[in-house]
């Protein structure tokens, strides 16, 4: 059977349509790998693109879209609502059909060696790959972002996992690991005050104390002039999507706020979006794996 990985590598550039469409060039240049989506944001100031592919497809055009990331974006110059610490913030490998876990650990290996070689960007190794485990969650990884980078990895605990401990003038750091499917999920607020959305998100996120598969920050949609609660579920099955939405609609009332509106970012599994309508159309002994056309299609 074909061994297919998921890699989902995000750029801090939202706003210039060339370097976007550049790596969207490259991204469908590679044999082996199909572009299924990409997505750019201008308050976040970050894409997001998905790929699919075979072991050997999937590891070359992580690198070949790093590598144009490092030429087309200076870090220095770069601003945004979303956390990030380098041009190409983070490579992610999923597994997805015939290829275990730790087959995509080893990939993410590969990779972050070689963009440490060839383009001498010091690489962390995150989630599934992190060789401790203060390293297997993204944020603490990332905490400090770009600007606070120089100082973080001359820290002897904060080494990185490849390269020496200074950070690439213009591209930064980037982390690279293998993880299970999360969804990208921000629920927009009728309020144009940040600190709500903040309050909210430290209410569900699980490092406060909330949900454990959720991550959550606020961000100012500077666009639109409304707040945002941004997160990632890293397990729609622990944590479903409808579970957050009703906690940040239950928070939010409690400051005379609504949500109007919700977003998928990327893809998302099937079932992640499913048991959302069986939880809201109240579906009564509903069975996913029988009573969804699509599985018995593609199966």
């Amino acid at each position: 059977m074909a061994k297919i990985v998921e890699c989902i590598p995000n750029f801090s550039e939202g706003r210039d349509q060339t370097v976007v469409d550049a790596l969207a060039a490259t991204a469908r240049s590679i044999p082996g790998v199909t572009l299924l989506d990409y997505s750019s944001d201008p308050s976040h100031n970050r894409s997001v693109f998905t790929l699919v592919g075979d072991p050997d497809g999937i590891a070359e055009v992580a690198f070949q879209l790093c590598k144009l990331a490092s030429e087309k974006i200076d870090m220095r110059e770069h601003t945004g609502e979303h956390p990030r610490m380098g041009a190409t913030d983070v490579i992610p490998f999923v597994p997805i059909k015939d290829i275990s876990v730790d087959e995509c650990v080893e990939i993410s290996k590969a990779v972050a060696k070689r963009i440490n070689d060839e383009l001498n960007i010091p690489i962390f190794l995150y989630e599934y790959s992190a060789t401790r485990p203060e390293r297997e969650n993204l944020a603490k990884v990332r905490k400090g972002q770009f600007e606070g980078m120089p100082e973080k990895i001359k820290d002897p605990d904060w080494h990185p996992d490849f390269g020496a401990p200074v950070i690439h003038p213009t591209a930064g750091v980037t982390a690279v690991g293998a993880r299970p499917p999360l969804v990208a999920f921000n629920i927009n607020l009728d309020t144009d005050n940040l600190d709500i959305a903040n309050a909210i998100a430290k209410t569900i996120r699980g490092s406060s104390g909330g949900y454990k598969y959720c991550k959550g920050i606020g961000i100012m949609l500077e666009d639109r002039n409304i707040a945002q609660v941004s997160m990632n579920m890293v397990n729609f099955e622990g944590t479903p999507l409808y579970r957050v939405f009703e906690a940040v609609r239950f928070e939010a009332q409690r400051w005379g706020v609504n949500i109007i509106g919700s977003e998928v970012i990327g893809l998302a599994p099937a079932k992640a979006l499913i048991d959302c309508a069986e939880y809201y159309l109240k579906i009564e002994n509903f069975d996913y794996d029988k009573q969804v056309l699509e599985n018995h299609l593609l199966g």
